[in-house]
């Protein structure tokens, strides 16, 4: 079975065509980074004509790379859900259109599970195997981060979200208070290997640091309001050397870091999962991919890290989940709205091997 997949829901235009769930064929993405860098952040209306320009030649490109012809499709995947409206409607809207035109069916894709599915890519084995559940998964970007538990007969729930700040939100408001540009992850990944990690001890959100006991409700939920806050007043009011930049990043990277591989490890112990997975955009991070592999191993848990690739957003996510959707023939193809969030009830994803 052959899918196209379609993904706009923040500022990257991409398209990807995957055979059976597991092949990438094509894979193309248009970056929105230059023009969003002068605003510091992702203008959501901007976002949006930027995708209606892009998204045909993003989707010429991927069928070109992939050798694949519009005629030759089974279906069209695209995301529809969590992102910036503006943008979804964008994908939605020619998904749609493609499909009609084509006599495809058209399925509507949860962001945020792709991002799950997209960890596995080269690794698929692992969900196949019913011991390998339950999976839990940190997704961690710049509009999530939160700890997914995926149960071998496809319960998928959040255990753990953020109160506030995205890890990938809070680089960026990081970023920005030491002049450093958009977008802010790479930027301070990049600083941070120059400087001290021990020279600010800045707070650990919800780690029970501070004396104050953490509520059961918020145990593996996350908090990076009170770093960001740290950060901007340890670089108030001073003239910045080149070496306190490269501390003050490194003393940050090193408490968002932390927190997220701890809250991790401890949810995967609570919950009895044997294998940990990372994506979004975060989980690009040099030093979360580091400590996360150290603290799996030290745990005996299997970690599975999202190839570079796959953890920006990307289509190949999109089509290859769709592929598990239409194969069980769970949905109604073409019955979907947009919608800006989450929401609580994540259903069941359509791969776990336990799934009836």
């Amino acid at each position: 079975m052959t899918i196209l997949g379609i993904e706009t829901s923040c500022d990257e235009t991409a398209a990807a065509v995957v055979r059976d769930g597991t092949a990438v064929l094509g894979n193309a993405v248009a970056s929105q980074v230059t023009l969003h860098a002068g605003y510091g952040g992702v203008v959501p209306e901007l976002a949006a004509r930027e995708h209606l320009r892009s998204i045909r030649p993003v989707v010429e490109a991927a069928l070109s790379e992939s050798g694949v012809v519009l005629s030759d499709l089974d279906a069209v995947a695209v995301t529809n859900a969590p992102g910036l409206v503006p943008a979804l409607l964008v994908g939605c809207a020619y998904a749609k259109g493609l499909g009609w035109a084509l006599q495809r069916p058209v399925l509507g894709v949860n962001h945020f599970l792709a991002h799950l599915y997209g960890s596995f890519y080269g690794h698929m084995e692992i969900l196949a195997d019913t011991g390998s559940f339950p999976i839990l998964a940190l997704v961690v970007s710049g509009g999530h981060t939160a700890l997914v538990l995926v149960e071998s007969d496809g319960r998928a729930r959040l255990v753990g979200t953020t109160l506030d700040d995205a890890a990938g939100e809070a680089y960026d408001k990081a970023a920005k208070v030491l002049d450093l540009g958009y977008p802010g992850g790479p930027l301070i990944d990049r600083l941070a290997a120059q400087g001290d990690p021990r020279a600010y001890a800045f707070p650990r959100g919800l780690m029970g640091t501070t004396g104050k006991a953490v509520s059961a409700e918020n145990r593996f939920c996350f908090s990076f309001s009170g770093v960001k806050t740290a950060l901007l007043y340890a670089a108030r009011d001073r003239q910045l050397t080149p070496g306190d930049l490269a501390d003050l990043a490194a003393s940050f990277q090193q408490a968002v870091v932390d927190v997220l591989v701890s809250k991790t490890l401890r949810a995967a112990e609570a919950f009895g999962a044997p294998t940990i997975c990372a994506c979004g955009g975060v989980a690009c991070n040099r030093q979360l991919r580091r400590d996360l592999t150290a603290a799996a191993a030290a745990a005996s848990r299997r970690l599975v890290l999202a190839e570079p690739r796959y953890c920006t957003d990307n289509a190949a996510m999109v089509a290859g989940l769709a592929y598990h959707t239409l194969r069980r023939g769970a949905v109604e193809p073409g019955g979907f709205q947009v919608a800006a969030r989450l929401g609580e009830d994540l259903g069941r994803v359509p791969f776990a091997p336990g799934l009836v």
